[in-house]
């Protein structure tokens, strides 16, 4: 329990609220949306936890509403990896012809070939066994400062430690201050390089960074 609702584990009773509440749970981000196409990105970063790994998923609940949730994996390959579910849903959605999102992938490509003839280091996941679990974690503007982010993240780490899974990591952006102070709290620390993200851009049209941060969990007694 926080003092401004309830943290609980996901249930497939919670699937149409969560769809709805994914739409908006970012507003307020440094960047808002990838796409703006909210099926194909719920299909990247939502659905396939629900429908592979709902036991590691989280719902925060307030005055009987979704407000937040942590979408999460203790990475044993239930949940297909990032690069799989782009191409997947990117393929289903034909997102790349929809006019509001063919400027991002026309950036993205762009980018990733000035990046590669730069030697820049390239935005993605990770593979490190000390950190095999992962998560992506939101809530509503209204929930925010309630105290329902840290108890949807302490329910995940607490069933990574109780799954003995060596640790965990996730990823932000640099500029998102806020989430990284968060996380930062939460007992993650930053990790390797803080690459561009291909066709991602700020509001005031600079290009965004990926923030990697690894918690490793502690041991059990």
């Amino acid at each position: 329990m926080t003092s401004g609702g309830a943290v609980r584990r996901y249930t497939p009773a919670d699937r149409d609220e969560l769809l709805t509440l994914f739409a908006r749970a970012g507003d307020g981000s440094p960047t808002g949306t990838l796409w703006r196409h909210t099926p194909s990105e719920a299909a990247i970063y939502l659905t396939p936890y629900l429908d592979h790994e709902p036991g590691s998923v989280f719902v925060a609940i307030a005055d009987g509403a979704l407000v937040g949730y942590l979408a999460g994996s203790l990475g044993s390959g239930a949940v297909p990896s990032e690069e799989d579910r782009m191409v997947r849903a990117i393929s289903r959605y034909l997102v790349v012809l929809r006019p509001r999102s063919m400027p991002f992938f026309a950036r993205s490509i762009v980018d990733g070939v000035r990046d590669k003839r730069a030697g820049e280091p390239a935005a993605g996941e990770i593979e490190d066994a000390r950190w095999p679990a992962h998560l992506h974690v939101n809530v509503a503007p209204e929930a925010r400062g309630t105290g329902l982010a840290q108890g949807l993240m302490a329910a995940f780490q607490e069933h990574v430690r109780d799954s003995g899974v060596p640790g965990a990591y996730l990823q932000t952006l640099v500029e998102n201050e806020r989430a990284a102070t968060f996380f930062a709290r939460s007992g993650f620390v930053p990790y390797g390089e803080a690459p561009a993200v291909p066709g991602l851009r700020l509001a005031d049209g600079g290009r965004a960074h990926q923030l990697t941060m690894v918690w490793p969990a502690p041991d059990q007694d």
